[in-house]
């Protein structure tokens, strides 16, 4: 068994590998299977019945994505995880498990817009209504609650505007009132910030990003206490399926031993790049947790270890000078996503953004002069001549 008191950097090597039981294997293998045989018709139905351990069916549980779950699972400090085929099936487990029909669900002010979309789904179909708050001050968070109010869902760093929130302070008033708290926890990563140790309740990642961090998986994680992840896995994890395969449960536990080496990196230019495009003419302005002059710069030492890998800014001009700065780019892909071994450049309101509405994107303070980067592993130097590059050719 691991020891709890191990580092970050020795659990994501070695966290829920246990070689004995894998005909001492080094590396865990792939167990691609889609089900599992009894040793006897009584010992399959006590597996069904939960009167005894074994694996059943590939959809239920599976020896190598039982391994990534508990490794996830120690590296955020939980008590369990659950694996999904995508960060959208964990985002969607977590608000469908939690709530019922005429359900409120109280949200940062600002989320990915597959989540977006997601809330306006729920709302036309079971009533679920979602309102959006800064989750600044107890008096904003207090005043937002409703008698209804099921779960308070909270991205931070908050997608793509880099704005931070006070998860302690969030979790404080929801542990009052009995509301369960999810965050969405994929630009940080357990590395970074560690929302279950602040009184959070849910944990959740698109595993797709820095999880994987190469850019060939598609996937999703939930961490939680045992009693909240068993149920959502018996009841809507079982039923809707959106279950991870054996074969990306491997290469996200390839891509994890490497987590805290690529996270540090990654901050580290990110941190590089936003202090240079700051001093550009042409930057109108730049926003990066990692910056000291960030308006939630005290939230941000309190609850992250570093500013991540993001960073957005805008560009001084119209959209059209956006565009033509994005399109000049030589080194830099255009593309969505983030956490990869390579920059990557996207425009929020047109690409990841594009279904939440306009006056919405404008209160969530996202223009259509606003660009999102991925920083990745690359010399910080190249990534920064060819922004540069692309400010001033004219």
């Amino acid at each position: 068994m691991m020891s709890k008191n191990y580092q970050f950097e020795t659990k994501v090597i070695h966290s829920g590998q246990r070689s004995k039981e894998h005909v001492d294997s080094l590396t865990t293998p792939i167990y691609q299977t889609s089900t599992f045989t009894f040793p006897s018709m009584m010992s399959g139905a006590k597996r069904f019945a939960g009167q005894e351990d074994g694996y059943i069916y590939s959809r239920l549980s599976n020896p190598t994505i039982s391994v990534l779950e508990e490794r996830v699972a120690q590296l955020e400090e939980g008590e369990a995880a659950l694996a999904f085929a995508s960060g959208m099936a964990a985002v969607s487990s977590a608000l469908i498990g939690i709530t019922k029909a005429n359900d409120h669900i109280l949200c940062s002010k600002g989320v990915y817009g597959c989540t977006f979309g997601l809330l306006q789904l729920l709302k036309e179909k079971y009533n679920i209504n979602a309102t959006f708050s800064d989750l600044a001050t107890v008096e904003e968070i207090t005043n937002s609650i409703q008698k209804n109010t099921t779960c308070i869902y909270v991205e931070t760093p908050i997608n793509p505007t880099m704005r931070v929130v006070d998860l302690e302070l969030v979790a404080s008033i929801a542990k009052k009132k009995g509301i369960k708290v999810i965050v969405d926890n994929t630009f940080s990563t357990p590395y970074l910030q560690k929302p279950l140790q602040l009184g959070c309740d849910l944990v959740i990642h698109s595993a797709t990003k820095y999880i994987g961090g190469h850019g060939d998986v598609i996937s999703g994680v939930m961490v939680g206490d045992e009693e909240l992840i068993n149920d959502i896995k018996r009841t809507t994890q079982k039923d809707i399926g959106g279950v991870l395969s054996p074969f990306d449960a491997w290469l996200l536990l390839r891509g994890l031993k490497t987590l805290a080496v690529r996270m540090d990196r990654h901050c580290d230019n990110a941190k590089k790049i936003a202090a240079n495009l700051k001093t550009h003419p042409k930057i109108k302005a730049v926003y990066y947790p990692g910056d000291d002059e960030h308006p939630d710069s005290d939230i941000i030492k309190k609850q992250m270890k570093k500013g991540g890998g993001l960073l957005s800014f805008e560009i001084k001009g119209t959209y059209e000078d956006a565009v033509q700065v994005v399109d000049r780019l030589q080194l830099i892909p255009i593309a969505v996503s983030l956490g990869d071994a390579e920059t990557l450049i996207q425009h929020p309101a047109s690409m990841t953004h594009a279904v939440v509405p306009l006056e919405k994107r404008v209160q969530m303070g996202i223009s259509n002069e606003l660009l999102r980067l991925s920083v990745g592993l690359e010399a910080w130097e190249d990534i920064w001549q060819d922004l540069k590059q692309a400010l001033e050719t004219r």
